[in-house]
């Protein structure tokens, strides 16, 4: 078999580049890199749906399972990308994936139980943030407003 030289000095020409290929004369080659970039977020976003998220695996049968499921994804893709959106403009560096990480150990419970009176109590208890949580909290603006008292809901 021979080789043909043409082919053999444009792979050796392009061996070590990055090479985009795009129908778009229009727009300057830093403009394309950025677009294509973009790329690698919505690949990150749908890691951490798929992973992080606990959004897989599918057995989806039925199509209003397969809609739901399309529907739950498109609303957290939009959330992960406000989460995101809000670290860059605090100038936060971390990843949504980091985030998720350290934001994970935060935990609210809901504890129902029995008195000896019968009465039926509910809890929800909520663990205290960490300092790292509560900048997390502050730079995306959530406010925990969950009242920690405990409430008789009825009587057995």
């Amino acid at each position: 078999m021979t080789e043909k030289p043409k082919v053999k000095e444009a792979a050796e020409t392009l061996y070590g580049a990055y090479v985009i290929e795009t129908n778009r004369n229009d727009l300057e080659p830093e403009v394309i890199w950025k677009l294509y970039m973009t790329l690698t977020k919505v690949e990150d976003a749908f890691k951490a749906l798929k992973s992080n998220l606990g959004m897989r695996p599918i057995y989806h049968q039925l199509a209003s399972r397969t809609a739901a499921h399309l529907f739950i994804s498109v609303v957290a893709y939009h959330l992960y990308g406000a989460i995101a959106l809000s670290l860059s403009q605090a100038g936060d560096k971390r990843s949504v994936h980091s985030i998720l990480a350290q934001v994970s150990t935060h935990s609210r419970l809901n504890v129902t139980m029995l008195d000896d009176n019968k009465r039926l109590h509910n809890l929800r208890i909520s663990s205290t943030p960490n300092s790292t949580q509560k900048e997390i909290y502050s730079i995306l603006g959530v406010v925990d407003t969950l009242a920690r008292t405990k409430k008789v809901i009825a009587q057995l």
